[in-house]
């Protein structure tokens, strides 16, 4: 099984953990973290999540997303038909960089994208090709 982390998921585990939801998605993404390195599941890599993780202005947090990429066992460019895709799936009203991260994941042939963002998911339900859902979901009804 092949999944693709939008970035952040990968930030889940750094953020304020006050909240049940933000620690039950972190533990999630950590479980899932395990299952990677363990070969259970498959990472999918791409230009925009090297680029928007780049971005990331808190140095450790970089570092650590960073050394994933090394997990993946694929890592997607930049090409015309997922520029196409991408454009696309904007005109669902998702945001263009989000776009961007899902016609990647769909390139890296995953059936998953994992994003704690609910309003991407929800402009995602019920479209073809791939399932858009949150780590703890992820954990509970697909695992």
């Amino acid at each position: 099984m092949r999944v693709y982390l939008d970035n952040c998921c990968f930030n889940r585990p750094f953020d304020d953990q006050s909240q049940a939801r933000i620690r039950l998605e972190a533990e999630a993404k950590l479980e899932i973290q395990q299952r990677i390195k363990g070969r259970k599941i498959e990472l999918a890599w791409s230009y925009i999540l090297e680029h928007e993780n780049q971005a990331n202005p808190f140095e450790e947090r970089r570092d650590v997303i960073d050394g994933w990429k090394k997990t993946a066992i694929i890592d997607i460019e930049e090409a015309p038909e997922i520029l196409h895709q991408a454009r696309e799936i904007a005109d669902r009203g998702i945001r263009a960089k989000d776009a961007l991260h899902i016609a990647c994941a769909i390139a890296a042939e995953c059936k998953f994208f994992l994003t704690t963002d609910d309003v991407l998911a929800k402009k995602m339900t019920g479209f073809s090709g791939i399932i858009v859902i949150d780590p703890t979901r992820f954990i509970i009804e697909v695992t």
